[in-house]
């Protein structure tokens, strides 16, 4: 069997083309997802299969967030009902250790998330960071309609080149304790009242129920999910159990379907 020659400038060719097209369909989005953990993979499930174009953005050349840590590194994390569903719906094989409590591989979980999301029509940009927010001021107040990225290589070297814009009709911030994206509105838009506590220490129980409640939009165009709610909400942190991110993602998705279908 021989293997097909390619010539480097075809390699170089067809990558910058290819990927081109897709950053010109990325410029307009119905929704814009930062960070690619449970909570982020999960609403771009649900966005995607709703018909929105949806785009979830990734600082790190992964995804899966803190799934991949498994509970002190060990490779399994537990995921309690009703996000059983969820688990189900994307066909991770997992074990009932008691009623309503399940466990499942860490790697798996990570693979078939990503993999319902991208099944889904969602698309994935790895190793881009959110520098800002596109912010307008109207006669009716501010509303959050873009975002501007950067590459994370830039950003960590410290070079300065300027980002580029995307708009679009919803930003969910999903990206875990730091709440990247809401930091950065706390700073430069002080009129919106966001300020960002941090987490409070462990209750899992409690960590998990607070989570879900206050997931949702916090200002015009802007939404938070996952343990992001728990950096601007001063909620528990609950350690290596994740139903409450997986149906964070859903909740997040299903508000701003909702919102967008009737505006």
């Amino acid at each position: 069997m021989s293997i097909k020659e390619v010539a480097e400038e075809v390699i170089t060719r067809y990558i910058l083309r290819k990927s081109l097209e897709d950053w010109i369909d990325f410029v307009e989005r119905d929704v814009v997802i930062v960070g690619a953990g449970p909570a982020g993979l999960s609403a771009a499930k649900y966005l995607a299969q709703a018909g929105f174009k949806t785009l979830l953005i990734e600082r790190k050349l992964s995804f899966g967030g803190g799934i991949g840590g498994g509970g002190m590194l060990f490779h399994k994390v537990i995921i309690e009902s009703p996000a059983d569903e969820i688990i189900r719906e994307i066909k991770c094989h997992y074990e009932e250790v008691e009623n309503g409590i399940y466990i499942v591989d860490s790697a798996e979980l990570i693979a078939k998330l990503a993999s319902a999301a991208i099944d889904a029509g969602a698309k994935i940009l790895l190793g881009v960071t959110v520098d800002d927010v596109v912010y307008r001021h109207g006669e009716y107040g501010g509303q959050i309609v873009g975002v501007v990225l950067q590459w994370t290589a830039v950003t960590m070297s410290g070079l300065h080149v300027d980002p580029l814009a995307i708009r679009c009709k919803a930003v969910v911030d999903a990206t875990g304790h730091d709440a990247e994206v809401l930091a950065i509105v706390s700073r430069k838009i002080p009129e919106l009242g966001l300020e960002i506590k941090g987490e409070k220490s462990m209750w899992t129980s409690e960590g998990e129920r607070q989570i879900l409640y206050s997931t949702g939009m916090v200002a015009p165009g802007l939404y938070v999910a996952g343990m992001a709610v728990a950096a601007l909400k001063q909620t528990p942190r609950m350690g290596p159990i994740f139903g409450s991110m997986l149906l964070s993602g859903r909740k997040v998705a299903e508000e701003i379907i909702s919102r967008l279908r009737t505006s």
